[in-house]
């Protein structure tokens, strides 16, 4: 299965070059996790970090941006486990065009569970592992 969400490029995402500045796409990337809790996971990312007190920070990231994105551009972002380990999981993203098979950026992102508290690593929690194991394998080149 394939988590996929679809977002639109935002008057605030743009640089002055009339383009989707970069950082932004990592943005796009956690909004897609945080949708992917509130609808798979059954339980909204905030909730997670203040009332559960787990979090999941990105611990490695390696990204390629393919083609730019400008104002008003429908994203749909396709997202996928990579791997599931007992406190870490990687996630990749495909980000397209809404619509079209054009790939536009590409990320996979290694997540550790940690204890807010301390913020050490701890065991993903079985509801999470399982909607992780629900998404693992390879990301798909088309929407």
């Amino acid at each position: 299965m394939v988590y996929r969400t679809q977002l639109k490029v935002r008057f605030g995402d743009i640089d002055h070059a009339g383009i989707v500045y970069y950082p932004r796409f990592f943005h796009f990337f956690h909004v897609t996790f945080e949708e992917f809790f509130e609808e798979v996971v059954g339980i909204t990312y905030d909730r997670l970090l203040n009332e559960d007190r787990i979090g999941f920070p990105a611990v490695t990231v390696s990204s390629e941006f393919l083609k730019p994105l400008t104002y008003g551009d429908v994203l749909e972002v396709a997202m996928e486990a990579r791997q599931v380990g007992n406190t870490s999981v990687t996630f990749a993203y495909v980000l397209y065009l809404a619509g079209t098979p054009e790939v536009r950026a590409r990320s996979e992102q290694t997540l550790v569970c940690v204890d807010m508290e301390s913020f050490r690593p701890t065991s993903i929690p079985g509801r999470c592992r399982d909607a992780f194991e629900s998404i693992l394998a390879p990301v798909s080149e088309a929407p």
